[in-house]
């Protein structure tokens, strides 16, 4: 089912302006610490998930988290979506949900006597989808022109989606009951997967008493307003990368179509994304470059979700992300940076 957005600017904007200037990058690294910091505070235990989120945010790409139930996956797309003073939609994906209660659709007014256009849920700056993975894949698909073009076609009419425009979706283990795997299209439209993990025994342990009476999420405020996202997001696209940082995310892109236990490597979209999130990761590390470790530390969630290996790498694996994963990391050592002499 669909709903409302849950907050909105108190100014009644919920388009941001196209001429957004962009801060300094020190401005930025204390904006992005104070929404990992607002994160964190909900969130146990689990930096490298939220600070990767908030680069996906940053980099305008969409995100993909995927977990068994129960280990905070809504929880941290809510806590980020809430940081943030801009409009904000959920969607509870289930095996009845129809695509017209995602992106809208025509009613007839008698009044008028004509069709008017009433929007969906996906509508709104931040869209969390939650357990995409349950909806039938004619309901999934409906999020394709919206996360690819920022925009609705219904009845032939084509509606723009706000600026930006961001999912954060979650969704269980295709071995779970009841799911249906995201087709690769799909998949391929989200910037970057992770897996939130189980936290360590300190984290559970205060879990007990800080949601022992209390939902957290409840006082959770935004600590970014909508103008200053904006300028963020400004400031990732100025971010400098050389020739030899791109030559070397290219090299690793194209190392997974190439590789023998590779039977669907990254796609050209993933080399973009790929490089757009660095640019990302590194503002919020309070730096105007990229670095190589940028790419390093971003290929598996950037990369990982796009790639399928064969059935004879397979082999005993019983899951095939850790195969995955494990080609990423030989592909990583392997690569090599160019020489960083022309810009």
């Amino acid at each position: 089912m669909t709903s409302l957005p849950t907050h909105a600017p108190t100014d009644g904007s919920t388009a941001f302006v196209e001429d957004a200037v962009g801060l300094p990058t020190s401005e930025a690294h204390r904006l992005a610490g104070d929404i990992i910091r607002n994160v964190e505070s909900v969130i146990d235990g689990k930096h490298d998930a939220v600070r990767t989120a908030l680069t996906v945010l940053l980099a305008e790409g969409h995100l993909l988290i995927e977990d068994v139930p129960g280990v905070g996956k809504t929880m941290l797309a809510k806590a980020l979506a809430r940081s943030v003073h801009a409009t904000v939609s959920r969607i509870q994906f289930t095996p009845d949900l129809l695509p017209s209660d995602v992106t809208g659709i025509s009613v007839y007014n008698q009044a008028d006597r004509r069709f008017e256009f009433k929007p969906g849920a996906v509508f709104a700056n931040i869209v969390i989808g939650d357990e995409i993975n349950r909806a039938s894949p004619k309901t999934q698909s409906a999020l394709l022109e919206c996360m690819e073009e920022r925009q609705v076609t219904v009845d032939g009419s084509t509606y723009p989606l706000s600026s930006p425009f961001t999912v954060i979706a979650t969704q269980n283990p295709i071995e779970m009951e009841g799911t249906y795997a995201l087709p690769e299209a799909q998949r391929d439209r989200f910037m970057a997967r992770i897996s939130m993990g189980y936290p360590d025994e300190t984290s559970e342990l205060s879990m007990l008493t800080t949601r022992d009476t209390s939902n957290p999420l409840s006082t959770l405020e935004p600590v970014v307003s909508a103008a200053s996202l904006q300028r963020m997001m400004v400031s990732v696209r100025k971010v400098y990368v050389s020739r030899s940082v791109k030559e070397y995310a290219v090299g690793i892109v194209r190392a997974t179509r190439a590789h023998p236990d590779l039977r669907l490597g990254a796609s050209p979209r993933a080399t973009l994304q790929l490089v757009r999130a660095a640019k990302a990761l590194a503002l919020v590390a309070g730096r105007d470059f990229v670095l190589p470790d940028d790419i390093d530390e971003l290929a598996l969630p950037v990369l990982g979700h796009r790639l399928m290996p064969t059935s004879r790498a397979l082999g005993h694996h019983q899951r095939s992300d850790d195969l995955i994963a494990e080609l990423v990391r030989g592909i990583i050592e392997t690569a090599v940076v160019p020489p960083s002499n022309t810009r």
